[in-house]
């Protein structure tokens, strides 16, 4: 034992002895020996719960991420708009949606073929993150649609959001094969009242996109809840299922 005495092992099973209260000095041979193999199973555990810590860390984030996109999945981001919602009704903060749809996107998988496609949708995610705050929760609900969850933000705040991710989408210029591929994207908008359950926010943003895509598409449209109740239409079948 005395070899490894200045050994990190050695200086980790002190300082466990240490928070223990253990003075080995006052023990004899045999029951010295048997703390220290005691201790050093105790440190081997610690560094299995380290590394299922790490796994299970790793785990979590592979299950929170879209499977193509490097952002939030349908699962993952509707769990955190949840505290988000929690948060805002506690403390009485405004918060914003923002639906994202691409323009004509079923012509890029139909002319260029779906590897086309999938690289026009990861390389979306940068122009739309880099138009937001770190803060933000920004997922993909499947195909080339986007949620973008503003927290403290207010209708004319996420309007001019909104606004910026178009205009970065836009701008937008994705290299395949050798050709280049410009997509746009129309965009709703919708603020939450603090009183209307998150589903009813989510129809709200939808039918603001379904609006800014009868338009004429690339641009951005949104609707207060007076509107959203007024202009009703068949909605997607995305939905929260939330409180």
């Amino acid at each position: 034992m005395a070899d490894d005495f200045y050994t990190p092992k050695a200086t980790e099973r002190l300082a466990l002895l240490n928070v223990l209260g253990v003075d080995l000095s006052a023990l004899d041979f045999r029951a010295r020996a048997a703390i220290e193999a005691l201790c050093d199973e105790v440190l081997v555990l610690r560094e299995d719960a380290d590394e299922l810590r790490d796994a299970l860390d790793e785990a979590v984030s592979l299950a929170d991420n879209d499977a193509l996109c490097p952002v939030f999945n349908r699962r993952a981001f509707e769990r955190e708009i949840r505290r988000e919602i929690a948060l805002a009704a506690r403390f009485r903060t405004p918060l914003s949606m923002i639906y994202i749809d691409l323009d004509h996107f079923k012509q890029v998988n139909d002319n260029l073929g779906h590897e086309a496609g999938d690289l026009v949708l990861c390389n979306i995610v940068e122009p739309i993150s880099s138009a937001i705050r770190p803060r933000d929760l920004f997922g993909r609900m499947g195909g080339e649609e986007f949620l973008v969850f503003l927290s403290g933000a207010d209708h004319e705040l996420a309007n001019t959001v909104a606004e910026r991710i178009r205009a970065e989408i836009e701008s937008l210029e994705v290299l395949y094969r050798n050709q280049k591929i410009n997509v746009t994207a129309s965009l709703g908008v919708a603020q939450w009242d603090g009183r209307s359950h998150l589903d009813e926010l989510f129809h709200q943003a939808d039918k603001a996109l379904y609006q800014a895509k009868n338009r004429g598409r690339n641009q951005v449209a949104s609707l207060t809840q007076s509107d959203s109740d007024s202009n009703d239409r068949p909605s997607h079948e995305n939905h929260f299922e939330l409180p």
